[in-house]
């Protein structure tokens, strides 16, 4: 019952994310809010769902994007494979988790990204879309993952209550 709740929430930021955070724009790099956020709610001590997410994300993401839906299966469980490594070894610092997560998830979502259009043909430059795109994209997931961060941490309190968890 409590898996539910990953509905409405992918959801909404997935039409977010194709609507509006798409739009806000740094350089050519936009913020890739469904990835920031299953990355906080990896990090999440109480958080058992976390791969349900990602599968449901990975659905959601591969749906409304034009590219192979297997990059997303590849970088999602990856992030999540990532933020629940650095749970358990970070554990003092969340905020520092985030900031590597997001980090790492960015550049990984980017390269097979730029691999995958490389490989179908699209005359792109390295050194661009890193300075053009990656980069920016990176500046602004790390923005968006303080107030993630902060939402998701909040929505696991409400989602794996005490008194459930007892």
């Amino acid at each position: 019952m409590r898996n539910i709740i990953a509905f409405p929430i992918i959801a909404l930021a997935v039409i977010l994310q194709s609507s509006i955070i798409s739009e806000i724009q740094l350089l050519n790099g936009y913020a890739d809010l469904p990835m920031v956020l299953i990355a906080a709610w990896a990090l999440q001590d109480r958080v058992e769902s976390a791969w349900h997410w990602a599968a449901l994300t990975c659905l959601f993401v591969g749906f409304i994007s034009s590219l192979p839906w297997i990059i997303y299966v590849l970088g999602y469980f990856g992030i999540i494979f990532i933020a629940r490594t650095l749970q358990r070894r970070v554990w003092q610092a969340p905020l520092l988790a985030m900031f590597s997560v997001v980090f790492i998830g960015t550049l990984v979502i980017h390269l097979l990204s730029f691999g995958t259009l490389t490989i179908l043909g699209t005359p792109f430059s390295f050194s661009e879309v890193t300075t053009l795109i990656t980069l920016p994209s990176l500046l602004l997931n790390m923005l968006f993952s303080i107030p993630a961060y902060t939402l998701m941490r909040d929505l696991s309190y409400w989602v794996y209550s005490a008194e459930v968890m007892e």
